[in-house]
C-alpha cells in the first residue's frame, strides 16, 4: 500500500516508529551540527582576538622603536616571537628589529632576524619582500654572490624595479659590468616614471668606466 493511501492514525504509527528507530541519530546530528557551529564562531573569535592582541603588541613595538627604546621594543618583539609566531605582526616586528640590527652594522644578527621572517612569513608578498631585504644585507656584508642567489629565489615579477637595481649592484662588484648595465636597464623600465635618477647614474658610470677602460 502507498504512504499516501495511509490513513492519519496509520501515518502517525508510521512516523513514530520511525522516530524511535532513527531519533537518537536524528539528535546527535543536531548536536554535532551545533557544536560545530558553535566551535567555529568560537573559533573565529578567538582568532579574532589573537590577531587583534598580536596588532596592539606590534603597535607597542612601533611605539618604543620611535622613542629610541630599541631595549623595549626587542622585547615586545620576542613576546610576539613566542606568543603570535603566526600573525603577520610577528614578521612585521621581526623585520623592524632587522632594520634597527642594519643600523647598528649588526649584519649578521639582521639576516638570521630576516631568515625567521621569511620562514613566517604566510603572505606571499611579504615573503618576497624579507627576501629582497635578506639580498640588500648579503650586499652590504659584501657577499655579491649570495646576493644574486637571494634574487634569484624571487617569484617572478616581485619587486621588479628593486630587485634589478640590486642585482645591477651585485654584478658591478663581481666585476660584470655587461650584465649590470642590462640589469640597470630592466629596473629603469620596470620602474617607468617612478625609477630614481640613481639607476640612470648607475647606467651612465658604467659607461663611462667602459670607456676610460677602452
Amino acid at each position: 500500500m502507498a504512504f499516501e493511501a495511509y490513513d492519519e492514525h496509520e501515518q502517525s504509527e508510521l512516523v513514530q516508529q520511525w522516530l524511535r528507530q532513527n531519533g537518537l541519530s536524528i539528535v546527535v546530528g543536531i548536536a554535532i551540527g551545533l557544536v560545530g557551529i558553535f566551535g567555529w564562531q568560537q573559533w573565529n573569535k578567538h582568532k579574532a582576538g589573537h590577531q587583534s592582541e598580536a596588532a596592539n603588541l606590534y603597535e607597542q613595538v612601533q611605539t618604543a622603536a620611535a622613542a629610541n627604546k630599541n631595549e623595549s621594543a626587542d622585547t615586545y618583539t620576542e613576546q610576539l616571537i613566542k606568543d603570535y609566531a603566526d600573525s603577520s605582526y610577528a614578521v612585521f616586528a621581526v623585520s623592524d628589529r632587522a632594520q634597527r640590527q642594519v643600523q647598528a652594522k649588526q649584519l649578521d644578527k639582521a639576516i638570521d632576524s630576516l631568515n625567521w621572517a621569511e620562514a613566517h612569513a604566510a603572505d606571499a608578498n611579504l615573503k618576497a619582500l624579507t627576501q629582497l631585504r635578506i639580498a640588500r644585507v648579503l650586499l652590504a656584508q659584501g657577499k655579491a654572490a649570495d646576493t644574486l642567489a637571494a634574487l634569484d629565489r624571487l617569484p617572478p615579477n616581485s619587486f621588479e624595479g628593486a630587485a634589478q637595481e640590486l642585482r645591477g649592484d651585485a654584478l658591478v662588484k663581481l666585476g660584470r659590468p655587461d650584465d649590470a648595465r642590462k640589469a640597470y636597464l630592466a629596473a629603469k623600465a620596470a620602474l617607468g616614471e617612478n625609477a630614481l635618477p640613481s639607476v640612470q647614474m648607475k647606467i651612465d658610470d658604467l659607461a663611462v668606466a667602459g670607456k676610460q677602460g677602452a
